[in-house]
C-alpha cells in the first residue's frame, strides 16, 4: 500500500503546501516550527537526519500504486544506549485518502524500523487529547496511554492537553 523514503529538499513545497493553518502546523510539528512553515525551517529540520547512526530518520509516506507522495512521519530522538526513540511529524497530508488505514501502515511501517532495524526497546509520541482518530490508530497499533500533560501547548489564548503513548519492544512483538 505505502512505502517510506527519505524526505529531501524536493518534497519541501508539497509539504509547505499541506500545512495550511497556525492548528495544523501545530499538530503537525508541535513548538518546533512556526507559521508559516518554511523551506528554511525544513532545511534546519533535515540537517544530520537520514543517515546510519543519525538520531534522526525523517519520511515522505509514498503509494506503491502511483508513486505519489501522500505524507510525512519521522523517527527521532533515537538514543541506541536507551534504545529508544519518538514518533512525530505524523501527517496524511492528501485530504482524499484519510480514512482509509493508511495512517496505521504508516505507523507500523516507522515501527518495523525502530523495532526491527534499530533493535530498539521503547518507542514514544505525544498526540493532542482531541485527536481521536489518531489516538484509535495508535492504541490500535500497541501504544498504550501513559499520561495527560494538561495545557502543555498553547495557540492563541487557547491550551491544548496532550496524551504522551509508547509501546515497547515485547507489545510490539506479540502484535
Amino acid at each position: 500500500m505505502i512505502y517510506l523514503k527519505k524526505f529531501e529538499p524536493s518534497d519541501f513545497s508539497q509539504l509547505i503546501d499541506w500545512i495550511d493553518s497556525p492548528e495544523l502546523n501545530l499538530q503537525w510539528g508541535g513548538p518546533a516550527f512556526d507559521y508559516p512553515l518554511t523551506k528554511p525551517q525544513l532545511k534546519a529540520y533535515i540537517k544530520d537526519a537520514n543517515h546510519p547512526g543519525s538520531s534522526r530518520y525523517i519520511y515522505k509516506v509514498v503509494l506503491k500504486e502511483s508513486g505519489r507522495s501522500i505524507g510525512h512521519i519521522s523517527l527521532a530522538n533515537i538514543d541506541l544506549h536507551h534504545r529508544s526513540a519518538r514518533i512525530g511529524k505524523v501527517l496524511i497530508g492528501d485530504k482524499t485518502i484519510r480514512g482509509r488505514g493508511i495512517g496505521q501502515v504508516m505507523i507500523k511501517e516507522v515501527l518495523k524500523k525502530a523495532f526491527e532495524d534499530l533493535n530498539l526497546h521503547r518507542v514514544s509520541l505525544g498526540v493532542f487529547d482531541f485527536n481521536d482518530s489518531a489516538i484509535a490508530c495508535y492504541e490500535k497499533a500497541g501504544f498504550r496511554k501513559e499520561g495527560l500533560l494538561r495545557d502543555c501547548r498553547k495557540l492563541g489564548n487557547e491550551y491544548w492537553s496532550m496524551w504522551e503513548m509508547s509501546i515497547l519492544e515485547s507489545e510490539y512483538q506479540r502484535k
